[in-house]
């Protein structure tokens, strides 16, 4: 029996590359993200096979999401939290609103997601692994929300690792720096002050590479998520592992 996968935000740069990298391996793929037509695309262009569109913030969506791959797969051996969002800004004029958004879709929804998966997976004694960041291991300027956000799923994390070792599910988080994908470019675009060559130098000065820096590419972090969804990884639980070309190294 092919063993399946759930990846939330599927439909991001880093959940189409996990998608692809699972699927080109073997799995069956189930995703779930908020626009219904992209996920038709996918399922058309035989990507996925199944998918469910769902605001994931809320509780009874995960269960509906995790309902209706049960019903058409049978079984869940892996669960990939890739949604998420970005926002920055001073604390003392950040908005509700953007609080809000980044901790109900980078924390509340990972939460809830695991909560509705876990029966599942302790049946087949699967994997979760929640996509965390670097500004999860460290602050960032003008990313406390972003931070808060991330450093909250890399401990919960931890502790559902503890929670569920007696099941023989484990949970690890991958804790990228600045991936080049569509939300990278929406950071550009909408606080790079109308400079986005400027905003990403900003960006790549804080690697150690110096003029070799780069960014993330999203086949990268798919290949660490995949790798740690083998049975061949049963030993790594509780772990949080970087991705950022070594910009955490140093905190």
């Amino acid at each position: 029996m092919q063993p399946v996968v759930l990846i939330t935000g599927v439909l991001g740069g880093i959940g189409q590359a996990v998608c692809e990298r699972f699927a080109a391996s073997g799995w069956r793929v189930f995703g779930t993200d908020l626009d219904a037509t992209g996920l038709a695309g996918l399922q058309a262009a035989g990507k996925v096979v199944g998918a469910h569109a769902a605001d994931i913030r809320k509780p009874g969506a995960c269960r509906e999401v995790v309902a209706a791959l049960l019903a058409s797969t049978g079984r869940l051996d892996a669960l990939v939290n890739c949604a998420g969002v970005w926002r920055e800004g001073p604390v003392e004029t950040f908005s509700e609103e953007d609080f809000d958004i980044v901790l109900d879709v980078n924390l509340k929804a990972t939460f809830f997601m695991c909560s509705a998966s876990i029966p599942a997976l302790r049946e087949s004694k699967g994997a979760i692994v929640n996509i965390s960041s670097d500004a999860g291991r460290q602050g960032n300027r003008n990313a406390a929300a972003y931070c808060a956000s991330k450093g909250a799923v890399t401990v919960m994390t931890k502790a559902l690792a503890l929670d569920l070792a007696p099941d023989g599910v484990r949970c690890n988080s991958v804790s990228p720096g600045d991936v080049e994908t569509p939300m990278l470019k929406f950071q550009a675009e909408r606080y790079g002050n109308g400079d986005m060559s400027a905003y990403y130098q900003e960006l790549l000065a804080k690697y150690p590479q110096g003029e070799a820096a780069r960014f993330i590419q999203p086949g990268e972090v798919a290949d660490l998520v995949f790798f740690l969804c083998q049975s061949s990884t049963r030993s790594i639980t509780g772990a949080d592992l970087a991705i950022d070309c070594g910009v955490s190294a140093g905190n």
